[in-house]
């Protein structure tokens, strides 16, 4: 029998991260102080995060320790397996070799508890009792009440309207781990009911959401700040799943020539794809091709100017240089929740500016089909967000076939879509709407991204 899956033991679960900050030849721009636009110190920070989350958030050490009592929380599903899509590869006759990382093993099902158990872990051991959120889809709001549970935080989850109402298990399941899951934006919060006097019927977006949990977490002392992507700490965490890959790739003497993933705030492309553009970046593999698959109906990293912007809708957050449609930006409501965020992470939009990362934009009906094809080849029902990647994939394999090219090509399959089965309905009923990107709203959102200081 043919190999199809790669697997390491427990004890070969990493011992550390890896920071892509100490390998850059040029870092992003540092976050700014909203008020003042002066760089932000520690000190802006610690209303909302705990200390050792702040220190990673700034570290410039390429290898950060994992405690062990996150590598014991880690054990529970990881080390996660590295996939050889033989089927996939033989219906599509490619003589490419195609591999998935492969994070929907994990409890709440996707690549997000990677960084909620490390955060859940360092807001106790600051005696923390409570932490807010927000979350797009759901598997960030899932991840971290599954995190919090095994430390006895409470969990209060801002979750937004449109996907609240077409993924409602997904509460459900942060429910059963002991969160407290409300559609965004709410009653329950200042921003939540401006935006809701202001327009009763809005879908909701990651922007708002974030907001609201901001101000929840500003206004109460017991209560700090969890976020599942964007920031430098997130993107740190998520290393894990890329560490393993390479060691992974290193069992079958092979090493990816492309690489895919999807992205929204980028924490799950980017520690799959970090520890691989290190190489790159280095010079050991310059030739090594790294694509982020996004929404056309929110794409950022294909369209989005790169400047300081606020990371929520409200204007609470540090300024940020990344890739960004405007902080007011509202996506339309496509399936894939976890990809409308109107900005992508600092490190993601450097690494896309500086040439290391490259950005293909898909419509839903064309990512679902690939899906589709996906779950009839691998077996796996993959997540709508996921299915970007799969999307480009098959794409990439398609030229492969078309040039007689024998590449091997890995993609960060992110998670299931065990909760997304109405998305998949809608498509196979033929009812789901492809979203056009609006250069006219989104100049607008763009014309409002703020003006900063000579």
């Amino acid at each position: 029998m043919k190999q199809t899956k790669i697997l390491l033991e427990d004890n070969e679960i990493p011992k550390e991260w890896y920071n892509i900050r100490a390998d850059m030849p040029e870092l992003p721009d540092p976050p700014l102080n909203p008020k003042t636009q002066e760089p932000a110190t520690p000190e802006d920070l610690e209303p909302i995060f705990p200390k050792q989350v702040i220190k990673q958030e700034l570290s410039e050490e390429r290898r950060i320790p994992i405690p062990e009592k996150v590598r014991e929380i880690y054990s529970i599903w990881r080390p996660s397996p590295l996939v050889r899509a033989r089927r996939l590869e033989e219906e599509l006759e490619t003589p490419a070799k195609i591999y998935y990382k492969w994070e929907g093993v994990s409890p709440p099902g996707s690549h997000k508890p990677n960084t909620a158990v490390p955060q859940a872990y360092y807001n106790s051991k600051e005696g923390v009792e409570r932490v807010s959120t927000e979350t797009g889809a759901g598997q960030w709001g899932s991840a971290l009440a599954f995190g919090t549970s095994f430390f006895d935080i409470d969990a209060r989850v801002y979750m937004v309207r449109v996907s609240y109402d077409q993924k409602p298990t997904r509460k459900t399941l942060m429910e059963t781990w002991g969160a407290r899951c409300v559609p965004s934006p709410s009653e329950k919060t200042e921003y939540g009911r401006k935006m809701l006097e202001e327009n009763p019927d809005t879908s909701g977006s990651l922007g708002m959401a974030i907001a609201e949990a901001v101000e929840d977490a500003g206004k109460r002392e017991d209560t700090n700040y969890s976020i599942g992507s964007v920031l430098n700490h997130v993107v740190l965490h998520q290393t894990v799943a890329g560490l393993e890959a390479k060691k992974q790739f290193e069992k079958v003497d092979d090493y990816p020539d492309s690489i895919y993933g999807c992205v929204g705030g980028g924490s799950n492309f980017s520690g799959a794809s970090f520890p691989f553009i290190k190489d790159k970046i280095k010079g050991e593999k310059p030739d090594l091709k790294v694509v982020g698959c996004e929404p056309e109906a929110c794409p950022t990293i294909t369209r989005a100017p790169y400047a300081y912007d606020y990371g929520d809708s409200a204007g609470l957050t540090p300024l940020l240089k990344m890739h960004t449609l405007g902080h007011d930006f509202v996506p339309a409501p496509v399936h894939a929740g976890g990809l409308r965020y109107h900005g992508a992470s600092p490190l993601f939009s450097k690494l896309v500016k500086d040439g290391h990362i490259e950005g293909e934009a898909f419509h839903q009906n064309e990512v679902f089909k690939a899906a589709i094809k996906f779950a009839r080849t691998e077996g796996f029902v993959v997540a709508p967000e996921t299915s970007h990647a799969v999307k480009g994939v098959i794409d990439e394999a398609i030229r492969c076939r078309e040039e007689g090219e024998e590449k091997t090509i890995m993609f960060a399959n992110s998670g299931h879509g065990h909760f997304d089965l109405s998305s998949y309905e809608e498509y196979l009923d033929g009812n789901l709407e492809d979203f056009k990107y609006s250069d006219v709203s989104a100049d607008e959102s763009i014309e409002n991204i703020p003006k900063m200081k000579e």
